[in-house]
């Protein structure tokens, strides 16, 4: 076989190997394995950062896709109620552009509160208190910004722009920015980890972009943990692949890819290798991570029942802490489900009975 042959062949088991790894990762101890360098490089952030004092360690985004009504959950407007079933003045809309979805409409009728607000905690926050029980009781505890806003006017676009700060999809994400600048805190798990409810109702589809790394290295980008028998895809050897073999064949697959980035120099067999490492590693760290079962019943109780339902909100918000504990920088949690274009009422009461006493728990627990 001729030198050209076999570059060749390499590139393409390179390329085959990568295509299904390269996103999940897999590998082992590098120091211990003489490749010292590399986990340096995978840990690490951008040499001088952070430039100022950190006041936070970790973020943990809990994420409602479709979006839940600011007007009927923390921003309350009671002079709604004097316009309740009014159109809409010409003046608000001041000729802006609407959705396909209302385009065909004869009437824009404004619309009241549907639940009971009150004042809660010390600051005496407005808060829907028929929804969100749990988490008035935790009132002093957030900040509440009402001033965001985007020119978006579909949910795709606007949930690129709030996951990587524009509509247009390619950019790397909030999460991958992070692991890009200020690297790991875990020799054992990604920096970056995302987890999506299961079970939840219907809605918006989450495209991996908005956890991806765009521009940046892959190595960078959020590694989906899911419920169920392998919480990373690809993760687990084959049978009878023991942990030795595992360690041959990446050390060999190191040594060739190490040959060819010398070779050709693209940073990204460097994030591939450093994947691979990474992912030996989780192989032995993710098991113990899922195994909630050694979680006391008065964590089960306080998350809620549906914690103990693999894949569910409160289940990954109990897992959020988890992975917190194990120095996971950058955590996020997608519960879709809010878009309710019918029986707004019953759908945003569900969306909230899944959502608000997890989500209070959560602050609770990694408080205590």
């Amino acid at each position: 076989m001729n030198s050209n042959h076999t570059n060749l062949s390499r590139r393409n088991f390179l390329n085959k190997v990568g295509a299904t790894l390269g996103t999940t990762a897999f590998g082992s101890l590098l120091a211990q394995d003489g490749f010292a360098s590399v986990n340096a490089q995978a840990t690490r952030g951008i040499p001088g950062l952070p430039h100022f004092a950190p006041k936070a360690k970790r973020v943990i985004y809990l994420f409602q896709a479709g979006g839940p009504s600011h007007i009927d959950m923390f921003d309350y407007k009671p002079a709604l109620r004097d316009i309740h079933g009014t159109e809409l003045p010409d003046s608000i809309r001041n000729g802006q552009r609407i959705t396909g979805m209302t385009s065909g409409q004869k009437s824009f009728p404004c619309v009241a509160p549907m639940f009971n607000f009150e004042r809660v905690g010390e600051r005496q926050t407005w808060m829907n208190t028929d929804l969100l029980p749990h988490t008035a009781k935790i009132a002093d505890k957030l900040t509440i910004i009402r001033s965001m806003n985007t020119e978006a006017i579909n949910h795709d676009p606007a949930i690129t722009f709030i996951n990587t700060g524009t509509q247009q999809f390619g950019r790397p994400s909030m999460g991958s920015w992070l692991s890009y600048g200020l690297g790991s805190l875990s020799e054992n798990l990604p920096a970056y980890v995302v987890m999506l409810s299961v079970g939840a109702k219907p809605g918006q589809a989450l495209y991996s972009r908005l956890w991806g790394s765009g521009l940046l290295p892959s190595r960078h980008q959020g590694v989906q943990f899911r419920s169920g028998k392998d919480a990373v895809l690809y993760l687990n050897d084959p049978p009878g692949f023991d942990r030795e073999l595992r360690r041959s064949m990446l050390d060999g697959l190191g040594s060739i890819n190490r040959q060819h980035h010398a070779a050709v120099g693209d940073p990204e067999i460097q994030a591939r290798i450093a994947q691979y490492e990474m992912a030996f590693r989780m192989q032995a760290s993710v098991p113990e991570l899922m195994g909630t079962e050694t979680e006391p019943d008065h964590i089960y109780d306080m998350y809620g029942p549906d914690s103990r339902k693999p894949g569910s909100y409160a289940a990954n918000c109990l897992l959020a802490r988890r992975l917190a504990e194990k120095d996971v920088r950058f955590i996020q949690l997608y519960h879709r489900g809010w878009d309710a274009h019918g029986n707004a009422p019953g759908v945003v009461t569900n969306q909230a009975r899944d959502t608000d006493q997890a989500s209070a728990a959560l602050l609770t627990d990694l408080k205590q």
